[in-house]
């Protein structure tokens, strides 16, 4: 590291680093020291500092990663010019292809997958979005080693012969190189003629893939574009004469789309520097954490990740150390420090003028965390509900007519509801469903409520159309609905809607609980308090899980 580099950010990408490569949950403060030979003292700063910025959980003294982290590579993915039409665009060619559809992008002489849109089968392929896999042993591997020069040669043939594939790339699927494959060197002959290569069971047996080439204006590979399937489905020339055609005309297409390779903003990278790092969140600014937690808080770890999200402004070749000092409102010294150790960690470049950032980024938990489900993402938010209102807490999805439950945190009480997740009830008589009609168009839940015509389930059931209408305006206009002792007799319920980054309701939140004798109207103003917090922070956490790619609701 240079000179000048920040030390406590080094230490706190190393923690950062050691979190990632572990099994989810696996690693405790202890196992941190020894992972990353950093002193106790220190490592409980840099996990004190981490949970307070929200990229770390705690639970009991076991260490979670946070889906808020995925901020750090969502900066790459930013700057990278991978937008939402790109994701959309890829998840429409997989449905159109009935393959899994990936992009990736070069990093160092590896290949780094940043969007991937898989299909769901009994036996299926994909690859964790940041995972990292040699280039001799995938198809874009070819693509982009046809641009290397030779010195980047020599250091993948060092790297090969002194270095096991297995501990290099920990995505590679354990076992032994393919016997008989190709050279690389040959493969790459083949990709320069043909413009496109092939993986026949390179990294796995049974797996099998095709990759083109996108190019930015300047003619050099920006992504390798890649159909995925497997043997029993294809040989590995059966899949390239069936989605060549595809990969090629979708390839031209996203090469025209703006991206990284477009000119500089007009004001320097101001503009898109301050979207990048996005409005403080009070209980996360360094001041005030420093203010608050004193000498546990590592202000200069929380300053340099700061800048690590700024570069995610750096459209169009880069950013100026000015607009990102701007964005962060730190001092340019200190900014440039920050970026000096960004820079010699690997995770930010200089090309004298701008910085920007490098896919290495997303070693930093993205593939991790990409692979989050809702539930997976919702369920540690509606444990701390649950402890809070000591009341079991739900998640649910619309499935058809019916509300079926995701993900659930129940609480031990002698008189307790009892609910699995995948049960379905009638969305009309629960309060989660009708936060979930609320949320439709007006035809879609006259549509849905026509196709399955409401019915009594208990005596206090609310059936006539007129009056649900109603019910149902009252909830979309109020936020939250209620229901009492509609479903089952005893049973109370009040829910809350969880928003996607467009606005859509996607998902709702309840607290379920016996009736008792206290009026509905004290339940709710007790519970919704918390419920929305709870929504919130689970919306703040999906939205940024989703950013460049879909998160997968049930």
């Amino acid at each position: 590291m240079p000179e000048e580099s920040v030390r406590p950010l080094e230490r706190g990408l190393a923690v950062l680093r050691a979190l990632a490569a572990a099994e989810p949950g696996q690693l405790r403060a202890g196992d941190l020291v020894r992972a990353t030979g950093l002193a106790r003292a220190t490592v409980d700063r840099v996990v004190t500092t981490l949970a307070r910025l929200g990229y770390v959980r705690l639970r009991g003294q076991q260490l979670h990663l946070t889906p808020r982290l995925m901020e750090l590579g969502n900066a790459y993915l930013a700057a990278s010019g991978l937008t939402g039409e790109v994701a959309a665009r890829t998840a429409r060619l997989a449905d159109e292809l009935d393959e899994s559809v990936s992009l990736a992008v070069p990093d160092g002489d590896g290949v780094r997958f940043v969007t991937q849109a898989a299909r769901r089968r009994a036996m299926s392929v994909a690859f964790r979005i940041g995972d990292l896999l040699p280039p001799e042993r995938c198809a874009p591997g070819a693509l982009f080693a046809a641009t290397w020069d030779a010195e980047r040669w020599a250091a993948w043939r060092e790297r090969v012969a002194t270095e096991s594939a297995q501990e290099a790339y920990p995505a590679l699927p354990p076992g032994p190189a393919p016997a008989g494959a190709p050279d690389l060197a040959e493969r790459v002959a083949h990709a320069r003629r043909s413009g496109w290569a092939l993986d026949d069971q390179l990294i796995e047996p049974g797996l099998i893939a095709v990759a083109v080439p996108v190019r930015d204006t300047t003619g050099q590979v920006r992504y390798a574009l890649s159909a995925v399937s497997h043997t029993s489905r294809h040989t590995a020339q059966g899949l390239a004469t069936a989605v060549l055609p595809r990969l090629r005309a979708e390839a031209e297409h996203l090469a025209g789309l703006p991206g990284a390779a477009g000119p500089p903003a007009a004001d320097g990278g101001r503009a898109s520097a301050r979207e990048a790092t996005g409005p403080v969140d009070p209980a996360a600014d360094p001041a005030t954490a420093k203010h608050e937690l004193g000498p546990g808080f590592l202000q200069s770890l929380a300053r340099g990740l700061a800048v690590l999200r700024a570069l995610g402004g750096a459209r169009g070749g880069g950013l100026p150390l000015t607009a990102l000092a701007e964005a962060t409102g730190l001092p340019r010294a200190t900014a440039r420090r920050c970026l000096r150790t960004l820079e010699a960690a690997g995770y930010a470049a200089h090309d004298g003028r701008l910085f920007r950032p490098l896919p290495r980024i997303l070693e930093l938990g993205h593939a991790a965390l990409s692979g989050l489900t809702f539930a997976e993402l919702a369920e540690p938010h509606l444990r701390d509900l649950a402890d809070r209102v000591r009341q079991s807490a739900s998640a649910t999805v619309l499935d058809g007519t019916d509300i079926r439950y995701v993900a659930r945190a129940a609480t031990v009480r002698v008189m307790s509801v009892h609910i699995t997740v995948g049960t379905r009830f009638p969305a009309y008589a629960t309060a989660m469903g009708r936060v979930l009609l609320a949320g439709l168009p007006e035809e879609e839940r006259e549509r849905l409520l026509k196709a399955a015509p409401p019915h009594a389930l208990t005596p206090r059931t609310v059936t006539d159309p007129d009056e649900l209408a109603r019910v149902l305006g009252r909830a979309a206009a109020e936020g939250h609905a209620t229901v009492d002792q509609e479903l089952e007799d005893g049973l109370r319920s009040v829910a809350v809607p969880v928003r996607d980054a467009a606005g859509r309701v996607v998902a709702a939140v309840n607290v379920a609980q016996h009736a008792g004798t206290a009026p509905l109207s004290r339940t709710r103003d007790a519970l919704l308090p918390a419920l929305r917090a709870t929504a919130a922070a689970i919306e703040t956490d999906l939205h940024v899980a989703a950013r460049f790619n879909p998160v997968r609701m049930s």
